[in-house]
């Protein structure tokens, strides 16, 4: 067994035993909730409405999230359909399985860490606590749930921090651009 060989095993395995998604009860509850909080849709959704609803400054921070998301998918996408790790083995999550056979990077990670990461940004405090405390808590449910590997979620952590920072300076500019014509 060679030295990547040998990672991708013990990343399987770490996997495996954080695995709560064949064990009911509330721990499992939990995991399901914050999985599914990390939704594109949802977070578009969510997106979408503050912005509708929100004030000048909260339709501002809604746009940067919201561009920021699909400029972040499109990267995750890329990478994924260039990586092709298949998920790992299980029941829950068919439709993630389903839709997106490929679980490196996880996109619900990328996606909490980008918007933990703008949140810290463009705040309030309060609302950058939140994104700070959910974001790993997605990761983690995602692992729990058994649709991606602890290195898929390492691996979104990074990205989305980083992602974070590029979109908000890229995406921050050309706000500042176009209100400037």
């Amino acid at each position: 067994m060679n030295f990547n060989q040998k990672l991708l095993a013990q990343d399987a395995a770490l996997s495996t035993r954080l695995r709560v998604a064949e064990q009911p009860g509330l721990l499992r509850s939990f995991a399901k909730f914050f999985a599914h909080s990390g939704d594109s849709w949802f977070c578009g959704v969510v997106i979408l409405l503050v912005f509708l609803l929100g004030d000048y400054a909260w339709k501002a921070k809604a746009l940067i999230f919201g561009v920021s998301m699909v400029i972040t998918a499109v990267l995750v996408l890329a990478i994924k359909f260039t990586v092709k790790r298949r998920r790992p083995e299980g029941e829950w999550g068919n439709i993630y399985r389903k839709t997106d056979p490929h679980s490196f990077p996880s996109g619900h990670a990328t996606r909490a860490f980008l918007f933990a990461m703008l949140a810290i940004w463009v705040g309030p405090p309060w609302f950058a606590i939140l994104m700070v405390v959910w974001a790993p808590l997605v990761g983690l449910a995602r692992i729990a749930m058994g649709v991606h590997y602890v290195s898929d979620v390492v691996a979104g952590l990074f990205l989305g921090i980083f992602m974070g920072w590029v979109n908000y300076y890229l995406v921050r500019a050309t706000l500042i651009y176009f209100a400037m014509i």
